[in-house]
């Protein structure tokens, strides 16, 4: 990743150089390294706008969100052009992560986005109506893609239940990375950007168990994801709703079911970034009763759940081995 952009003044050789060098290192994990020849690169050139963007992507990085809002400011106030540039998008992910809402609204409409409110407005973005989108969580470690709402350019929360090994829970709110990293496409043509995790943003007091379900019909797993829905929280058959997926496969564009014929990747639903639709399918093969399935419930709640689900048909309905994971 080598970033040299087009300022109004050539950068030196030895700017190049360092800003090379630096890059190099970055992709190895020597941030402090890095961070040295970055900031040799902007005493070189500080009137350059890349210097300062660098410099702000280094931190980031490091979710070091002070020095990505400070860098990321100077970077901005060298710009050439009015919107649309990478530099406001940095500023507004740090902004987000420091909770410097006027700083994100200001860097959102900067980069050329609506923001419902006045600029001046010190709540949070609220209603921008991103949609729904997936996101990878771990992206350096066990990565997992789940389904979300995008509650803003830079944040994300998660309406999936994430496997326990991802160390994320359902509800959660994620802090995201711009540039998406794969595609999920369905059938009817949508398409959904899989964005990387930076670090959670807002925990999740929900905690996830793993319970082993005896469901003689997928009606009756149906029916348990639609019990917790209704409830406010969630349930899903990990059973039929995870894949394992290679890095290319998962950082590409991809194609998921919409609740017809094959179930084709992790955490996938009927109606993408809802809980709950009711669209798991098996790999064509005979049904199996016995489901291994993810609860997003309180632990006063979760017992009762299960139970009331099996007192509406105990003939065909049991569950056993209940745990909480994360």
């Amino acid at each position: 990743m080598r970033i040299f952009g087009k300022g109004r003044h050539r950068p030196s050789a030895s700017w190049r150089q360092a800003t090379d060098r630096a890059f190099t290192l970055i992709g190895d994990g020597r941030y402090e390294d890095a961070g040295e020849l970055l900031t040799r690169a902007a005493d070189l050139e500080p009137w350059l706008s890349e210097s300062w963007f660098n410099l702000a992507l280094l931190h980031k990085f490091r979710h070091d969100w002070e020095q990505a809002r400070a860098a990321g400011l100077r970077a901005v106030a060298l710009l050439d052009r009015e919107t649309g540039a990478p530099d406001w998008w940095n500023v507004g992910i740090a902004a987000t992560a420091l909770q410097d809402w006027p700083l994100a609204r200001r860097a959102w409409q900067a980069y050329g986005l609506k923001v419902p409110g006045g600029a001046a407005a010190s709540a949070e973005p609220v209603g921008m109506e991103l949609g729904s989108a997936a996101v990878r969580l771990s992206p350096e470690g066990e990565a997992e893609v789940v389904w979300g709402r995008r509650l803003d350019p830079a944040r994300i929360e998660v309406l999936s239940i994430p496997l326990p090994s991802s160390g994320r829970r359902w509800g959660e709110v994620v802090l995201h990375d711009g540039v998406p990293h794969g595609e999920r496409t369905t059938s009817a043509g949508h398409s959904y950007p899989v964005f990387d995790e930076i670090e959670l943003w807002a925990p999740s007091p929900v905690p996830t168990w793993v319970v082993l379900l005896e469901a003689a019909t997928e009606a009756d797993r149906d029916a348990l994801e639609q019990l917790a829905a209704d409830a406010g929280f969630a349930a899903e058959d990990w059973s039929s709703s995870v894949r394992l997926l290679c890095r290319m496969c998962s950082e590409s564009r991809m194609p998921s079911d919409e609740g017809e014929g094959v179930h084709l990747d992790p955490h996938d639903h009927s109606e993408p970034g809802h809980p709950g639709p009711l669209g798991h399918r098996t790999d064509g093969q005979l049904w199996v009763p016995e489901r291994e399935c993810g609860v997003a419930a309180p632990a006063s709640l979760v017992r009762g759940l299960l139970d009331g689900w099996v007192a509406d048909s105990p003939d065909s309905r049991d569950w056993r081995d209940l745990e909480e994971v994360c």
